[in-house]
This record gives C-alpha cells, sequence and structure tokens, in this order.
C-alpha cells in the first residue's frame, strides 16, 4: 500500500491520475469503458491531468470491430495504446500468469517513476492481473470494480453460462465458456496483491455485497459511474416514425434480450428498437417479430434520441450488473426504465421513483401497457427519475464524490508504507 501521510503535503487541487484499463473506447465494448472515459473528461474539464494505458491486444481478443468514433478524438486525454509482437498470446499469458509478462517493463517504467499522483485501475484482467497491483510507485492505487473479476474469473457471476451464480464452480464454470482455468487464482495471488491498493471502489452496494459474500475482505467505497451531462440529452426529433420500446446493450445471453422478443408479437402497436451486437445478433435476429428493429452498434452520442423519444427503455438482464447504466442514461433523457428486479437494478428505480421493476413477462407486458396507455403517468415518471439523475447520477455529481474519496484517502490518518 501507499504511504498515505507521504501524499497528504501533495497539492490536492491538480492532480496527475493514470487510468489503467483493458478496454478503451473506441477499442471497447459495454458500459464500463464509456464509464471510464466518462470520468476522465470530467477530471481534465476541472483541470486534472489523466493519462490513459490500454491494451489493443486484448481488444482483438474479441474479435469485434472498433466502436464508432465519437466525435473529436482530442479532449485534452494522453492515451497509451499497448501492443506486443505475439499479438493476442499477450493478453492469454496474463490471464494465465495473472501477472503482466510482457509489458511489465513498459508499465513499470510508466508507472513507478513519481510521475502520477493517482494510478486507477479499471478493467486489469488482461491489462496484467492483479500483479499489475505492484506497480504505481509512490502513486495513490485504486481498484474500481466496473465487474466483479476480483472474485469471478468470468466476471459477471454467471454460472455455466445459464443462471446467476449462488456458490463457486469455478473450474467447471471456466470450461463451458471455452476458457482455460485460471490456476493462479487458487494460489492466494489475489489476496496477496490487493494489500497493494490503497482503495477498492464497488459501483453499488449491491455489488459490494456480492463482493463480501464471494469472499473479498477488503473495504469498498460505494461511487456510482456517471451518466453523461444534462446537455448530453438535448432537444431532437423522435428517430422512428412510430411509438417505441428501446434496448440499449451487448447482444449475448445475459443481457436477457431473448426474453423480450416475445412479447412484441402480444404489443402490435409499438417497436421495439434494439442497439448493440453480439454473438446472438443474427439468432436474435431470427426470432424476432416484423415491429423489432435492429440498429446495430451505435456511437454513444447518438443514443440520446433514442432514449428521449422511447416509451420506456426496457432492461431485462438476467445476470448480476455491477451497477445500471442503461437505467441512468435513459433517466437523463426523462424516459422511464422498466428494469428485471436483479442486481443493482431496484435500488436505481426505487431510489429514483424513475421507473417499474417486473419479475416475470407477464410483469413486463402490464409494464409496458400502463407507460404506453397513460401518458401522464409516463410523463411523471420521467420527470422523477430525470431529477435523480440530476441530483445523483450527472457526471459533476459522481466526479465530486470520486475526487472527494481520493482526497480523503490522500489525508487519511491509517498509513501503510512499502518500505521507502
Amino acid at each position: 500500500m501507499t504511504n498515505l501521510q507521504d501524499l497528504a503535503p501533495r497539492d490536492i487541487n491538480i492532480l496527475k491520475f493514470c487510468f489503467v484499463t483493458t478496454f478503451y473506447p473506441p477499442f471497447s465494448v459495454g458500459g464500463d469503458a464509456i464509464a471510464i472515459q466518462r470520468l476522465a473528461r470530467e477530471l481534465v474539464r476541472r483541470g486534472h491531468s489523466v493519462t490513459v494505458v490500454h491494451d489493443l491486444d486484448a481488444f482483438a481478443t474479441l474479435n469485434h470491430p472498433p466502436l464508432p468514433v465519437e466525435g473529436s478524438t482530442d479532449d485534452g486525454i494522453e492515451i497509451i495504446s499497448l501492443k506486443s509482437s505475439i499479438g493476442i498470446a499477450s493478453p492469454l499469458i496474463v490471464q494465465q500468469t495473472g501477472r503482466p509478462v510482457l509489458h511489465a517493463e513498459r508499465l513499470g517504467s510508466l508507472l513507478n517513476t513519481g510521475r502520477f499522483d493517482v494510478v486507477n485501475y479499471h478493467n486489469a484482467s488482461l491489462m496484467g492481473g492483479p500483479g499489475i497491483f505492484a506497480f504505481g510507485g509512490s502513486a495513490l492505487r485504486v481498484y474500481t470494480a466496473h465487474e466483479h473479476w476480483l472474485v469471478c474469473p468470468t466476471h459477471i457471476l454467471w454460472r455455466y453460462k445459464r443462471e446467476v451464480c449462488t456458490g463457486k464452480r469455478c473450474v467447471r464454470c471456466q470450461l463451458t465458456y471455452h476458457r482455460p482455468p485460471q490456476l493462479w487464482r487458487h494460489t492466494g495471488l489475489m489476496e496477496a496483491c490487493s494489500g497493494d491498493i490503497d482503495v477498492f471502489i464497488a459501483m453499488s452496494e449491491f455489488s459490494r455485497s456480492k463482493h463480501r459474500e464471494f469472499g473479498f475482505n477488503r473495504d469498498m467505497e460505494v461511487l456510482p459511474p456517471g451518466g453523461g451531462t444534462p446537455d448530453d440529452a438535448g432537444e431532437s426529433e423522435s428517430p422512428h416514425t412510430r411509438p417505441y420500446f428501446f434496448f440499449s446493450g451487448r447482444l449475448e445471453e445475459p443481457k436477457g434480450l431473448q426474453t423480450v422478443l416475445p412479447l412484441f408479437r402480444l404489443f402490435p402497436d409499438a417497436d421495439l428498437l434494439v442497439a448493440g451486437t453480439g454473438s446472438l445478433e443474427m439468432e436474435l435476429k431470427r426470432e424476432a417479430g416484423r415491429n423489432v428493429v435492429f440498429l446495430g452498434q451505435l456511437p454513444p452520442h447518438s443514443l440520446a434520441p433514442y432514449y428521449r423519444h422511447a416509451v420506456a427503455t426496457i432492461v431485462p438482464s438476467l445476470s448480476y450488473e455491477t451497477f445500471g447504466l442503461v437505467l441512468i442514461e435513459s433517466m437523463r433523457c426523462g424516459t422511464p426504465v422498466i428494469a428485471r428486479d436483479i442486481g443493482p437494478f431496484p435500488d436505481i428505480v426505487t431510489r429514483s421513483g424513475g421507473g417499474i421493476l417486473y419479475r416475470s413477462e407477464e410483469d413486463l407486458l402490464a409494464a409496458m401497457h400502463r407507460l404506453a396507455d397513460d401518458p401522464d403517468d409516463n410523463a411523471a415518471m420521467g420527470a422523477r427519475g430525470r431529477a435523480a439523475f440530476l441530483n445523483y447520477w450527472q457526471n459533476e455529481v459522481t466526479t465530486g464524490a470520486y475526487l472527494d474519496t481520493i482526497e480523503r484517502a490522500m489525508h487519511g490518518a491509517r498509513a501503510a508504507s512499502r518500505g521507502s
């Protein structure tokens, strides 16, 4: 751990951050990388310095095209892209050893020289595993758990690719994902390396409790990600001529879109617009009715009009998310959400009053009818969600909470020296 008392005299107002993450836009899928980018941009807007280090070889393992470019890339963030001479074999070595083997020298020269005040590891799984936590020199070291990788080799607590995980069966589970088991997880490496991190951040109280349930015993701060700025929503014309519900996410089984499609055969008066791509895309298109429209992968900045003009955003995830970025992005635009009653979603919906929870397909169908048939109820729910977004989840609020956490850590009384 960093000696936090040694950090106390430094100027807390302007800090130099390094974000270490496996994926970063446009070389990313999912909302975690978007949340990292939003935080980085907001820190730069406030005058801080941010360097992002990510791994191109790890992104290549996904066999996925880069996200469409979101406007100008000149946002004041320094980007360092790691790439090895052996391609996707490099992240495979990390996956098996839990250490940054090929990039160790470069990471050491970058992170151990005292250049940064804060090193924030985001998605470190293929950047260097837990072994990368030893890099950081005298900087405050932070780990943000965008997924459940600290306790789950497959990251999402989705056991055997068919059910939420209620108890560890990790070796057998990894084989169902066609991944080689991570033997280092049985050596105590994660526990040993976690001692190098000063602050662990969970995205929700639910995620923190799951980490505890699955054996992660370090204290975790709960800090939600930012859902954008109020101006992101903007004014716009509807992108679709008929009433529609909206889904945004990866087209993979844990996201649950396959459970929604049959209902639209019973709901002919509205369409379902689907933004995203994934391994189930062709199968889902075959199953979909005529009132389901697949939009493909859209750049993040183009999603706001789809949220804003939807009857509601449907979030049918079957697995345990660490947060629910889609929910607060919808609320930012004043659109209610209909979310499965699972994981962190109940807390978000209950806290905001901006949506409806469901447990069965019958519940979902009833919620769809309610929000489509009662415009006043829909508008009131959307307004409550918008107000909650402004109070809790806009970038300015979440980044302020993040910086407060950093400041408390830097000025903390408890110190653990690395033996300087």
